[in-house]
C-alpha cells in the first residue's frame, strides 16, 4: 500500500464544536479563535453562524480556520451570538454541502444547527423525512437532526429538544442557534465532551476547554450526558432530557483527540497521557538507551514512560508542522518520500541506540512500518515499540474514522505477528487495566466507551451498519474468528 504523506494514521475525530451568547462582544471573532484552538479535531471545513436576533448569517468553506476566516468575513459577520463548527470528514464526504453548520427556517424563524459524533439511526430518520417530503442537501448526519428541529410543530425549540433527543441514538455533542439564545445538548452516553465557559458576564460553549482558554474564558462545569444548556440573556440554564445511561466518553478523548493542555474530569490530559506512560513502562520494560516520543502524538507518554523507567528521554524525530491536509495532489515524486514529508530522524541521537519509540496507538501500521523502517536506516540498534493504548480490533460507530475491522493491523494477530510485520525489535500495548487506572476517572472502564479495544458498544448498533464495517462472522460469544 502506498503511504500517504499527507494522511497520517492515528484515528481521527469528526468535529469541534463553539456557541457564544454575548451582545457587548465581537461574538464571530471570538468564535474564530475558539475554532482555532479546536482546529486539532477536524481540518477539512470550518463554518460560523451569527445572528443580531433579526437575520442569521453563516459563512462556511472548506479549508482551515485561517483559511476560510480573513478579516474582511469576520467583519461581515456582525451578531450578539454565535455558533462555530470544524469538521474532520470520514472517506469519500469531504464536501462543501457536508460543512456546518447547517441553517434551517423553523416557524417564521430560524436555526442553525454544528454537530460533533456520528448517529447509528441516521438512515431511519432520513427516511422518515423523505416520506414527509423533506429535500436533503447534504449527505450528513447533523442535517437530519438539523431537519428534525425545523418540522417539530412547537414554537418552543426546548420543547421541540425534549421530543427529538430520545429519536437519535448513538453519539452527538451539538450546538444549536435560534435568534435569541445558544443551546448545547449532549446524548445519554456522553460519548463526545461539552463544556460551559464564561467570559466576561456571559457565557460559551465548547468542545474542549482549550478553545475557552484561548478567549480568556473560564471554564464552568462539563454539560452532562442527556443534558441541555441554553444561554441568553439571563444566563445559562441546564435541564437533564433524557434518561443518563451509563457514562461513555470516548476514552480516545483521553489518549489522543482533545489537546495535552485540556481539562476533562478535572485533569489535564496531559497528566493523564503522562500516568499512561507510567503505567505502560511498568507493564512492559525493556532494556534501552532512549526513549522517544512519535511527535506529537506520544509525547506525554513518552515523558511518564521515561520518568518511570529511568531511561533517558530525547528527541529523535522532527516533525514537519507545515505538512498537514492540503488540497493540493502530491505527485508521484512526493509521495515517494514518504514519511520523511512529516518526520525527520537526527541521525546523531539514533545512530547505535536502542530505542523505545512510544506512540499513541496503531490502526493500520501503514505509517508505523514506515517510521521504524526510517529508524534502522539513520543508524538505531533495536527498535522497542511501546504504544500508551491497548490493541484497536474493532471499528467505530460513532463519529470517528478509524478503518474497517479487516484493516486494523492487530486484529487475529499475535504481538509477536504485529512485531514482525511492523519490522520492529518489539512491541507492547498498554492493557486496558492499565489505560483505565491511568485516567483516575471514577470505575474506570464504566465511566468511557472502549468499544474499539472491547467490542462492547454502549449504544446498540444496527445489525446492518455493523455489516458495513465487521468483516468476519461473529460466533455466539461474541468473539470475532477469521
Amino acid at each position: 500500500m502506498m503511504l500517504d504523506p499527507w494522511q497520517d494514521d492515528s484515528p481521527h475525530d469528526e468535529c469541534g464544536v463553539f456557541a457564544i451568547y454575548a451582545p457587548e462582544m465581537d461574538v464571530a471573532r471570538l468564535t474564530f479563535f475558539a475554532l482555532f484552538a479546536l482546529q486539532h479535531r477536524g481540518q477539512e471545513s470550518a463554518g460560523i453562524a451569527v445572528t443580531d436576533g433579526a437575520r442569521l448569517i453563516v459563512h462556511k468553506d472548506m479549508g482551515l480556520v485561517s483559511q476560510v476566516f480573513e478579516e474582511s468575513i469576520l467583519q461581515s459577520l456582525p451578531g450578539d451570538l454565535a455558533i462555530g463548527h470544524v469538521r474532520y470528514s470520514t472517506t469519500g464526504s469531504s464536501e462543501m454541502r457536508n460543512a456546518q453548520p447547517f441553517a434551517r427556517t423553523r416557524n417564521g424563524s430560524f436555526i442553525a444547527l454544528a454537530h460533533n459524533g456520528n448517529l447509528v439511526n441516521t438512515d431511519e430518520l432520513r427516511s422518515q423525512l423523505l416520506r414527509n417530503g423533506h429535500v436533503f442537501e447534504s449527505t450528513s448526519d447533523t442535517e437530519v437532526i438539523a431537519a428534525l428541529l425545523a418540522e417539530h410543530p412547537s414554537r418552543d425549540i426546548r420543547e421541540a429538544l425534549r421530543a427529538i433527543i430520545p429519536q437519535l441514538r448513538g453519539a452527538f455533542s451539538a450546538v444549536l442557534l435560534t435568534k435569541e439564545e445558544v443551546i448545547g445538548f449532549r446524548d445519554p452516553y456522553g460519548v463526545r465532551p461539552l463544556v460551559l465557559g464564561k467570559v466576561g458576564d456571559r457565557f460559551c460553549l465548547s468542545s474542549e476547554s482549550s478553545g475557552l482558554d484561548i478567549i480568556g474564558a473560564q471554564a464552568v462545569r462539563e454539560i452532562e450526558p442527556g443534558e441541555i444548556c441554553w444561554i441568553d440573556k439571563d444566563g445559562y440554564h441546564i435541564e437533564q432530557v433524557v434518561t443518563r445511561r451509563r457514562e461513555a466518553l470516548c476514552v480516545f478523548e483521553f489518549i489522543y483527540f482533545a489537546r495535552p493542555d485540556s481539562v476533562m474530569k478535572g485533569q489535564t490530559l496531559y497528566t493523564a497521557r503522562s500516568r499512561m506512560g507510567e503505567e505502560l513502562a511498568a507493564e512492559s520494560p525493556v532494556d534501552a538507551d532512549l526513549v522517544i516520543p512519535v511527535p506529537d502524538t506520544g509525547n506525554s507518554a513518552a515523558i511518564g514512560y521515561a520518568a518511570r523507567s529511568g531511561i533517558t528521554y530525547g528527541e529523535a524525530l522532527i516533525k514537519n508542522r507545515y505538512i498537514g491536509r492540503t488540497f493540493i495532489d502530491p505527485d508521484d515524486r512526493v509521495r515517494k518520500l514518504g514519511i520523511r514529508m512529516k518526520f525527520n530522524p537526527l541521525s546523531s541521537a539514533i545512530r547505535g541506540k536502542r530505542l523505545v519509540v512510544v506512540d499513541d496507538s496503531i490502526v493500520r501500521g501503514n505509517t508505523t512500518r514506515a517510521l521504524v523502517r526510517v529508524l534502522f536506516e539513520a543508524g538505531a540498534k533495536e527498535v522497542h515499540l511501546r504504544i500508551s493504548s491497548p490493541p484497536i480490533v474493532y471499528p467505530c460507530f460513532y463519529g470517528i474514522d478509524m478503518a474497517d475491522q479487516d484493516e486494523f493491523i492487530a486484529f487475529g494477530k499475535s504481538v509477536d505477528e504485529i512485531s514482525r510485520e511492523l519490522g520492529a525489535t518489539s512491541i507492547a500495548y498498554l492493557s486496558l487495566e492499565g489505560l483505565m487506572r491511568a485516567t483516575k476517572v471514577g470505575e474506570g472502564k464504566d465511566c468511557f466507551c472502549a468499544a474499539c479495544f472491547t467490542g462492547e458498544y454502549p449504544c446498540e448498533v444496527p445489525e446492518q451498519l455493523r455489516c458495513s464495517k465487521f468483516r468476519y462472522e461473529e460466533n455466539a460469544c461474541g468473539a470475532l474468528r477469521r
